[in-house]
């Protein structure tokens, strides 16, 4: 496994075409607009290698026996999930978002997907895609994962699209692979992936079989041009946390990109579309509740540090304990929804990949798509209007003002006006700055709208057994009509969204201890 500064060096045997503001960019390594999202990045390598984290930080490839970081595991069991959890909350509590868990949701969903697809088409997309996970494992690769589509006109199915490049499609297909043009709009660390994995964002219909398509793309294939934003706050001097620690995102745009074989595991089978992106969701929704989890560790912490520094102690001060746990609810509240998917978890029967429970996997994301912003808001209480009204950091050194201001700033005799002034930037770029902006949208967006999370919930959620209970106690002591007919989504032993077993029979297999990270 490499470490951060080998996965640092090894992005410069890549020659991408990226663009940033307007101008091309000769080196990816060396733009210090990415440096944030490559650091954080080289999180994820350097914890793998740390003895306190390793247990955590990698896990046992079963198809090959390979000890490999847990971003490109395909999980086989209950604790693995947790593992993963642990994993996501503990590389976010460093980097805000570690953004290389998009690779293990993809992963596991095309392992799935391709069993799927196998068992009823006789192909061997199966072996293909073992052959390149157990490449990409041996490498150490960074993966993005290209899946949201630029969609053009959204009333419009993929193939009624006046401009088809709204979607990547395959334009051609021989014996050597296929070649394919289109644009993927919003792809997480596009410039400083070392490739990419091409995925359908919506089911199709037989109408749309060119445009269901999954395959690996390297970052430098011809005709692949990546547009990119920043990451983070990179050279401002207020940025105390996202100076350091950021994310880019890019918009990929496919110009008759060829694709050998051996890197496609979805070409045409459209009705399996649907399910590959389901599955890639359920993964990803319970990923991003073990990232914001994280992010809210950053707020509890910088809260806790804000009411010192302000001379209040929350344990005297009933205003401040209650919004201090208001935000520890919240955090521990959608994170709880993300270990219950874990422990309902069940194993695809085709892979016998495991799958997070998607009732409780949804509703984790939905709490914390929308209570992201009464994080900002606790953590806006707790700290008072001096986030954003402090002077910038400039004033700090100013022979004019600095001793002055120090003086009237300093709050608490426990707690030097400068630290005060560091924690309530540290709590403003967390909050309220253009990074906190991108935080509260990637929450809300990420993985899918809080609309697709509530479809999911419906879908998924035994409502026909909460009928099923309440008319058969409407009707004790009255005779039972046989006949009736029975509602639909009725799944007889099921009493909750996860699916207990049925009376006397243990609910799930003894789940093996999983590693805790030191939060």
């Amino acid at each position: 496994m490499l470490s951060a500064t080998e996965y640092r060096e090894s992005l410069r045997r890549y020659e991408p075409t990226v663009y940033l503001n307007g101008r091309a960019v000769p080196s990816v390594v060396d733009e210090p607009a990415f440096a944030p999202g490559i650091n954080a990045l080289g999180v994820t390598y350097d914890f793998a290698l740390e003895p306190d984290y390793s247990p955590l930080m990698t896990a046992t490839q079963q198809t090959s026996g390979a000890t490999v970081n847990r971003m490109l595991h395909l999980n086989t069991s209950n604790a693995d999930l947790m593992n993963k959890l642990e994993a996501i909350r503990l590389l976010c509590q460093e980097t805000g978002c570690a953004q290389r868990y998009l690779t293990h949701d993809g992963l596991n969903a095309i392992h799935q997907a391709v069993h799927r697809i196998d068992a009823d088409t006789g192909g061997d997309y199966t072996e293909r895609f073992l052959a390149y996970l157990h490449d990409v494992q041996e490498r150490d690769l960074a993966i993005g994962i290209a899946m949201t589509d630029a969609k053009g006109d959204r009333t419009r199915r993929p193939h009624k699209q006046a401009n088809p490049d709204t979607y990547v499609h395959m334009v051609e297909r021989n014996a050597r692979g296929i070649v394919i043009s289109g644009t993927k709009a919003i792809v997480t660390g596009a410039p400083y992936m070392h490739e990419f994995l091409v995925m359908p964002g919506r089911n199709m219909t037989e109408a749309d079989a060119d445009f269901a398509v999954c395959c690996a793309v390297p970052c430098d294939a011809p005709g692949l041009t990546i547009v990119a934003r920043p990451a983070g706050r990179p050279g401002e001097a207020s940025a105390r946390f996202s100076h350091k620690y950021g994310q880019s995102t890019g918009v990929l745009i496919f110009d008759r990109v060829f694709v050998p074989w051996d890197r496609v595991f979805l070409a045409g089978e459209w009705a399996h579309s649907g399910e590959l992106t389901y599955n890639y969701a359920t993964h990803h929704r319970q990923s991003c509740i073990a990232a914001r989890a994280g992010f809210g560790d950053l707020l509890i912490g910088a809260g806790a540090l804000m009411c010192e520094a302000n001379g209040f102690d929350p344990e005297k001060e009933p205003h401040l304990r209650d919004q201090m746990v208001e935000l520890i609810k919240i955090t521990e509240g959608f994170y709880a929804c993300g270990v219950a998917s874990s422990v309902y978890a069940q194993p695809d029967p085709d892979s016998g990949t495991f799958m997070p429970d998607p009732v409780y996997a949804n509703i984790g994301k939905l709490l914390l798509a929308t209570q992201i912003y009464d994080m900002h808001r606790v953590a806006h209480e707790v700290s008072g209007g001096l986030i954003v009204s402090l002077p910038g950091p400039d004033e700090d050194h100013n022979p004019e003002t600095q001793a002055s201001l120090a003086e009237v700033l300093r709050a608490s005799p426990d707690v030097p006006a400068q630290q005060r002034l560091e924690v309530a930037r540290f709590m403003e770029d967390l909050t309220a700055s253009y990074q906190a902006g991108w935080y509260s949208v990637i929450s809300l967006h990420g993985g899918g709208s809080p609309q697709a999370m509530k479809q999911e919930i419906y879908r998924h959620y035994p409502i026909g057994n909460k009928v099923e209970l309440v008319e058969r106690l409407m009707e004790r002591g009255v005779a039972a009509d046989e006949n009736r007919a029975v509602a639909s989504n009725r799944q007889p032993g099921r009493c909750c969204a996860a699916g207990c077993a049925a009376p006397g029979e243990p609910i799930m297999a003894p789940m093996p201890s999983p590693q805790r990270s030191r939060r």
